[in-house]
């Protein structure tokens, strides 16, 4: 019998609409309660996070929040909370339901006729548990701390700290204060007066002008206050969590109740007189009305954190849940996970975020605390930072990016005080592993040094001489202006002050040779210098020479409100003093080198790929597209260092190539499911963790793999396989966004805004290589 034609169509419409998942497919729901820590969900807003999880009929979860580094420079979570329930509705997995509703941005435990929401306030520091019951119950919520004791940091522990594996003394992890107060409970971490500053700054010669330094860890206190109304102190008791012996504190509902809520508030402040901590948190506590009104506002804070981006994927050949499926669905998710940290005091850390757990679940032989993470907490390294924070950018994400501008603003005095001691010149000398005092990081500067050793360089033979990693961040403050135009006013100084660190900083170096300051061509001589971690004593490093090339070139052409006239002048200067790039010639082919000359390889980053990708001087739409080709296929260190785990940018490079191929194999591979029950939870890769600059970078490539721009021109699937079905939307310079679908092998454009954009978007998806090397081509 011949179905009616109207339920044809019905039925027609309705495969193509569902072969793209929209946001809430992607909410991670789990029906099994968790064996452990390792087995937690993400759950953020604000500077806040939590890993929550439920482990034998009770739940748990971590608290972690934005700059709570210790004496030590560890970044030191701020306890654990365990809920009961007498009857306890969570016995067994029978109706249980465990849900990250992305959307609104809050976790919810269902099971037995009880629900748990966790949410944080977005706009104040307060987690909130709210306890939803038919049946009246006992809530008993333990605040657990392992801190209850001074602890012994050793071995490998101390990779949590900036004194990495190399403490010049015992190192003690001083415990927090923990009592019952005002029927709550209250809790704080209060930093000594002596640091790892003073200790940096006594090993790096900086004495003179400590009194002149920025010092954010001294004397700083961090904790809060943990409540609940019609709740009263229960019983304190000691035990054992995966290795580590804690003490808790109880608060306990007064009787049965069938609604109860818990307030975590939390609070940070540098003052050596606790008195003055306790008042403000006092005070917040205080001042903090109607969590209803609280819960909208975040709710649509998260609403609109939604609508603002997206990439949702599908492959149109396969069934759901394919590796195309999860590629989207860990993009949404890892995009949740920084935006938990939109408004931190610090950046989101690449090794972890605010989301790690007990190490002992990442590496079985690191049975240390939750404080945790490999490669320290305080320490700032640019090359793994700036993965974290460039996808921001076409998502939309610039208030979110502040944090990290913050952070290199705040150490700007620092650093420009370092050149100022050491070698007598100005401008700002960041160093790659940067403490959050702008100092370098006092392990890799080196504890045994040769007795007349520049005290300005680093002993250190990867991180010698590689001072241009800071050239991404300042490349992310200007695009701030392209993309949003954002006032950037800010960091025109900071900018200024890289720049010139380089041309005073290499003439310098100069006369101390001989007689010349410049080569024959009046170009700066770079060396020494550092090509990444990997080519190092380099002579003109290509990650050096482009990153000089393009932020002077992006200086230039932001108007007189911003770069005056004496300042465009010494620019236009100073680029003209910048070297050529460096080409060699492999297999009869013209390709990239990674610097003119170097002496050793130490690493395995590929700069040689780097003006593709940050710097984009080669790529679509650009001159000689064959030469970056050419270097990705022939460059014998870009083959062998070829892969998509942790920081590695291969999925970006080949994706800005417009290499579809191969830009879809490392995008299905770096944004795959993780090895860990939550598909976000990469790594831990050459880092920790959750390892946040895999997740970056894969982000990355999935946007380079969508959308490029070139000029006023928009690239619409430049390197994005036909019969991959998606859904996206995305932002390009001119404050301009993009939403567009691909089905079925069919581009439509939904929306573009503003509209007198669409006419600069060109549409790549049935272009082949070939064709994209052609119209490099015809744009010449």
């Amino acid at each position: 019998m011949k179905k009616p034609l109207s339920i044809l169509v019905f039925f027609s419409c309705f495969l193509l609409q569902a072969q793209v998942p929209v946001l809430e497919d992607y909410n991670p729901v789990w029906t099994i309660q968790s064996k452990n820590s390792s087995e937690s969900m993400p759950v953020g807003g604000g500077d806040i996070g939590l890993n929550a999880w439920v482990e034998n009929g009770e739940v748990y979860f971590y608290f972690s929040r934005s700059g709570t580094f210790d004496e030590h420079n560890t970044f030191l979570k701020l306890g654990r909370v365990k809920l009961s329930l007498e009857p306890n509705p969570f016995k067994g997995n029978e109706g249980f339901q465990q849900e990250l509703k992305l959307k609104d941005g809050h976790l919810r435990i269902v099971q037995n006729d009880t629900e748990i929401k966790l949410w944080i306030d977005v706009f104040n520091p307060v987690i909130h548990v709210d306890i939803d019951s038919k049946t009246p119950l006992k809530v008993t919520a333990a605040y657990e701390n392992w801190r209850h004791r001074n602890r012994k940091v050793e071995g490998s522990a101390n990779n949590a700290n900036s004194y990495k594996w190399n403490p010049p003394k015992e190192i003690i992890t001083y415990k927090d204060s923990v009592d019952f107060r005002y029927k709550g409970i209250e809790f704080f971490h209060s930093n000594r007066d002596t640091t790892v500053f003073d200790v940096a700054v006594k090993q790096q010669k900086m004495e003179s002008v400590k009194d002149q330094m920025m010092n954010p860890i001294g004397n700083l206190t961090f904790g809060g206050m943990m409540l609940g109304e019609n709740m009263q102190p229960g019983q304190i008791y000691k035990a054992t969590y995966q290795n580590t012996d804690f003490k808790g504190f109880e608060l306990v509902t007064q009787k049965p109740v069938k609604r109860q809520n818990l307030q975590i508030h939390l609070h940070t402040k540098q003052t050596e007189d606790i008195s003055i901590w306790r008042a403000g948190l006092n005070k917040q506590i205080a001042d903090y009305k109607n969590s209803k009104i609280q819960a909208k506002k975040s709710k649509e804070w998260w609403n609109n954190f939604w609508e603002r981006s997206f990439i949702f994927t599908e492959n149109s050949n396969k069934p759901a849940q394919d590796s195309v499926f999860q590629i989207g669905r860990n993009y949404q998710l890892f995009r949740y996970m920084l935006g938990a940290n939109a408004y931190g005091e610090y950046p989101t850390k690449f090794n972890g975020g605010l989301f790690t757990y007990d190490p002992v679940f990442v590496k079985s032989d690191m049975k240390h605390t939750p404080d945790f993470r490999n490669w320290g907490g305080g320490t700032m390294t640019a090359q793994n930072q700036r993965l974290v924070y460039l996808p921001m950018l076409k998502s939309g994400d610039f208030d979110m990016m502040q944090p990290q501008f913050d952070f290199y603003l705040r150490s700007l005095k620092n650093a420009e005080l370092r050149s100022k001691v050491y070698w007598g010149h100005g401008g700002a000398s960041f160093t790659e592993q940067l403490e959050n005092f702008g100092l370098p990081n006092p392990t890799e500067y080196g504890w045994d040094r040769p007795e007349n050793y520049d005290p300005g360089m680093q002993y250190n033979a990867w991180l010698e001489h590689q001072w241009d990693t800071v050239f991404e961040i300042c490349l992310m403050m200007l695009e701030q202006e392209r993309y949003a135009a954002k006032n950037i006013s800010e960091f025109i100084p900071l900018i200024e002050s890289c720049l010139q660190f380089f041309d005073e900083h290499y003439q310098y170096l100069a006369k101390n040779r001989g007689a010349k300051v410049f080569d024959e061509n009046g170009h700066l001589v770079l060396y020494p210098g550092s090509s990444n971690e990997t080519y190092k004593m380099a002579y003109n490093a290509t990650s050096t020479v482009s990153a000089l090339k393009v932020i002077t070139e992006r200086m230039l052409a932001l108007d007189k409100s911003y770069v005056n006239g004496d300042q465009r002048k010494y620019i236009q200067e100073l680029q003209e003093r910048i070297p050529d790039l460096s080409f060699r010639e492999i297999g009869g082919k013209e390709v990239i080198a990674p610097a003119k000359l170097w002496e050793r390889i130490n690493n395995t980053e590929v700069p040689q790929l780097y003006p593709v990708y940050p710097w984009g001087i080669f790529g679509i739409g650009r001159p000689d597209l064959q030469t970056a080709i050419n270097t990705w296929k022939y460059d014998p260190d870009a083959l062998e260092f070829r892969s998509h785990k942790g920081w590695k940018q291969d999925n970006i490079f080949a994706a800005r190539m417009g290499l579809t191929e191969e830009a879809a194999h490392f995008t299905l591979k770096k944004m795959a499911d993780s090895e860990r029950r939550f598909p976000a939870f990469w790594g831990p890769g050459f880092d920790w963790v959750p390892d946040h600059n895999w997740g970056g970078s894969g982000m990355i490539g999935m946007q380079e793999m969508l959308m490029q721009t070139n000029a006023d021109e928009i690239y619409l699937f430049p390197a994005w396989p036909k019969e991959w079905d998606v859904h996206f939307k995305l932002h390009a310079p001119k404050q301009t966004i993009i939403e567009a679908k691909l089905i079925n092998g069919t581009v439509e454009i939904l929306d573009v805004e503003p509209s007198s954009r669409r006419k600069d978007i060109i549409n790549m998806i049935n272009f082949s290589v070939e064709d994209k090397i052609q119209f490099n081509e015809k744009n010449r």
